[in-house]
């Protein structure tokens, strides 16, 4: 009886059904398949015996572990990674609430509209173009905001951003919070949209400021958005956060000069593995970078779940 009614449920829903079915194709062979992969990390692979290799290689336990561990760049490599990382964090956490706390205080419905499309359109532009305009905005020949601050007599000379690795951390974090919070702020958005307009005209009633009703109704009422956010954020820590991909910006805007704070995992496992075909190698970094993003969202999700009693599962 219980297969009659869930197979009229799937007929009447096949439309629907359909694209959950895709959805978990692309799952399967695009993600769970290559995790067979991972196998080479604990392997000496070489690229000439083919898929082959993934079960004739010879076993070598945790010999790439501990390479990657004694490599003389690798406290510089984590340094820059935990340092873009957590700034982005932080960013990734506060900009997007605070530009959807501004959006939704906006009254007129046209100019609201319009300030939402502007701050979320950075998100669809990839990081190749991201890089260009930061090169037509920052180059140290020409660039215009050098242009600016030279006119402004803020500065004597030009300010090489994007080649001192001391100005790096910040042009990443500036670009990946001007590309990805406006895109991330729609969710908060949407839970403030689902907030009863009763709570409002009451603390209008009881002659509330703007500002007491974002501390108390607002900020509460969207606290379980927050959370999810929040351990997003971290869980991605390594990868970004949720204000632009680590990998992306810092391979496209690095270069020699500011190697040594743009240098980070997964720019370094990527070289190591395209350049020099090590595969076996860069996987076994890629394998460290995923356990260490599982065991933060684990981790991050029950200390919220203590600490506010809300949580992702």
């Amino acid at each position: 009886m219980k297969a009659k009614k869930l197979w009229k449920r799937l007929k009447k829903e096949k439309t629907v059904q359909l694209y959950v079915l895709l959805g978990m194709v692309f799952l399967f062979v695009f993600k769970y398949i290559p995790m067979f992969g991972i196998i080479i990390a604990f392997k000496d692979y070489q690229l000439k015996t083919g898929i082959a290799g993934f079960f004739t290689s010879p076993w070598n336990h945790f010999k790439h572990f501990k390479e990657f561990f004694g490599f003389y760049r690798f406290a510089e490599i984590l340094k820059n990674t935990l340092v873009i990382s957590l700034w982005k964090l932080l960013f990734s956490l506060v900009m997007p609430l605070f530009l959807a706390l501004v959006i939704n205080e906006i009254s007129n419905k046209a100019l609201k509209r319009f300030a939402q499309t502007a701050t979320y359109l950075p998100h669809f532009i990839s990081w190749i173009i991201i890089a260009a305009i930061s090169f037509t905005f920052f180059s140290q020949d020409n660039g215009v905001i050098n242009h600016i601050l030279i006119k402004l007599h803020m500065t004597k000379a030009a300010l090489p951003f994007l080649s001192d690795p001391d100005y790096f951390y910040g042009m990443a974090v500036f670009t990946g919070t001007w590309k990805e919070s406006g895109w991330w702020a729609i969710i908060y958005l949407s839970a403030m949209a689902g907030i009863d307009p009763g709570l409002y005209e009451s603390a209008d009633l009881d002659g509330a400021t703007r500002l007491q009703k974002i501390k108390f109704i607002t900020l509460p009422s969207i606290l379980p958005s927050i959370v999810v956010v929040s351990i997003l954020s971290i869980g991605s820590l390594l990868g970004g956060g949720l204000v632009g991909s680590n990998f992306e910006q810092c391979y496209l805007m690095g270069n020699n000069s500011n190697n040594g704070a743009s240098e980070i995992i997964q720019t370094y496992a990527f070289k190591v593995g395209m350049l020099n075909a090590r595969y076996d190698f860069a996987t076994a970094i890629d394998l460290l970078q995923s356990l260490t993003s599982v065991i933060l969202i684990f981790g991050s999700n029950a200390v919220s779940k203590k600490v506010t009693k809300q949580g992702l599962f």
